[in-house]
C-alpha cells in the first residue's frame, strides 16, 4: 500500500465506524482481562456466552479465587482449551490480588507476567482499557496487514511492529479495533468481500472478487 494511501483509507474506515470497540462484552477492566485471556483460540460470540453466565457470580480476582478451579471450569467448559485457561486465570487472580491488590496493572510488562497473557492479550488490554496506541495482531489483522500491503510481515511481532510506523497518530488508538472488524466481516479469509469493501481503491490485493452471481473473478 502506498504511504499517501493509508490516510485516506482509515478515514474511510473511521467514517464508517467512528467510534469502534471489542465485541467482547465485560463492565471492568478486570472483566476485559479475562475476557481476553479465555478467547484465544475462540470466538467472541463463544467467551461471551461464558462469560454471560460467570460474570454475574465471580467478576473479580477475589470472587474467581474463592469459585475455585472445578466450579471455574464449570462455567467455561464450552470454550476451548478450557482446563488450561481456567487454571491460568485463577493464577493471574492470584497474581493480582497478592501483588497488584487485585488491580489490573497498567504495563506491558506486568501483564506479560500473568499467566495465559501473552503480548497480544496485554495489547488488547492496554488499547481498550487504558487507550494506549498498541496493536494486537490477531489472525485477522495479520491477514489484512499483508493482504493490502499495509503493514506486511512474516509473524504477528513483524506485523506489529510495521503498523506502529506505518498507522498515522490519529488514528492509532482505534485502528487495532477498525483491522480486526473489516478482516473479520469484509477482508475475510477464504474469499475476501471485494464487492463490498469501502477501502478496496487503497488495497494491494489484486485479484479482487465479484459479488457472487456477478460474473467476475471469485
Amino acid at each position: 500500500m502506498r504511504a499517501q494511501d493509508i490516510e485516506p483509507f482509515f478515514a474511510t474506515l473511521r467514517a464508517a465506524n467512528p467510534n469502534p470497540v471489542t465485541e467482547l462484552a465485560y463492565t471492568s477492566v478486570f472483566e476485559l482481562l479475562a475476557a481476553v485471556l479465555l478467547s484465544a483460540q475462540a470466538t467472541d460470540v463463544g467467551v461471551n456466552k461464558a462469560t454471560r453466565r460467570l460474570f454475574p457470580v465471580a467478576n473479580t480476582p477475589q470472587a474467581l479465587l474463592e469459585l475455585g478451579l472445578e466450579r471455574l471450569e464449570g462455567y467455561i467448559k464450552t470454550i476451548g482449551l478450557y482446563r488450561t485457561k481456567a487454571r491460568n486465570l485463577l493464577e493471574t487472580c492470584r497474581i493480582l490480588v497478592e501483588q497488584h491488590g487485585g488491580q489490573v496493572p497498567r504495563t506491558r510488562e506486568a501483564l506479560e507476567a500473568l499467566p495465559g497473557v501473552g503480548r497480544k492479550t496485554a495489547n488488547v488490554v492496554l488499547n481498550v482499557a487504558f487507550g494506549q496506541p498498541t496493536m494486537a495482531v490477531d489472525t485477522h489483522i495479520f491477514r489484512v496487514s499483508n493482504r493490502t500491503g499495509l503493514a506486511p510481515g512474516k509473524n504477528p511481532l513483524k506485523v506489529e511492529l510495521a503498523l506502529e510506523k506505518r498507522v498515522p497518530p490519529a488514528y492509532a488508538v482505534d485502528s487495532h479495533h477498525w483491522l480486526i472488524l473489516h478482516g473479520r466481516y469484509v477482508c475475510q479469509a477464504r474469499k475476501p468481500r471485494c464487492w463490498d469493501c469501502a477501502v478496496a481503491r487503497y488495497c494491494d490485493f489484486k485479484p479482487k472478487t465479484a459479488a457472487p452471481g456477478a460474473g467476475g473473478r471469485g
